[in-house]
């Protein structure tokens, strides 16, 4: 995987404990530089649009953060950890919706063992109830969040 990482066709997004606030061992996730080659690789997983913008947050959040990692959270995963210049974290949760109630409860269950007072949001492409406040989880519309550039 190396190869590919140094040919900057492919970023890694190392684990890190959402409470120790340290790097893990365990294996990193990879998301792809250019969404092209993803459907080039892959022709039978282009819709597959659940991945596809998890691949452009992560992308976003390198230009907004110095570092960025996949969080872990006990049993649950977040799906992004972003570290800011002052190793302030902030955590994301990427859906491509959250109409449903049992996929809602899904997306904030890692996020509410967090707790602590650095920022959280989950970010969707819903457009109606687009933006909630989950006991201080912040859900965003995905296009919003990508034109904003403050959170």
């Amino acid at each position: 995987m190396g190869g590919i990482i140094d040919s900057l066709l492919m970023y890694e997004a190392p684990r890190y404990d959402v409470h120790e606030r340290h790097l893990l061992n365990s294996p990193s996730k990879y998301y792809g530089v250019d969404m092209g080659i993803r459907n080039i690789l892959l022709p039978d997983h282009q819709q597959d649009f659940g991945h596809i913008i998890e691949n452009i947050v992560y992308l976003e959040l390198l230009h907004r953060f110095k570092a960025v990692y996949v969080g872990e959270n006990k049993q649950y995963e977040v799906d992004f950890v972003g570290i800011d210049d002052n190793n302030n974290p902030s955590y994301y949760q990427v859906a491509l919706s959250t109409l449903d109630e049992k996929v809602l409860e899904r997306e904030l269950r890692s996020l509410k063992l967090i707790k602590d007072s650095y920022p959280k949001y989950l970010l969707t492409l819903d457009i109606f109830n687009k933006t909630a406040n989950y006991n201080g989880i912040q859900k965003l519309n995905l296009i919003d969040w990508l034109l904003d550039k403050s959170n």
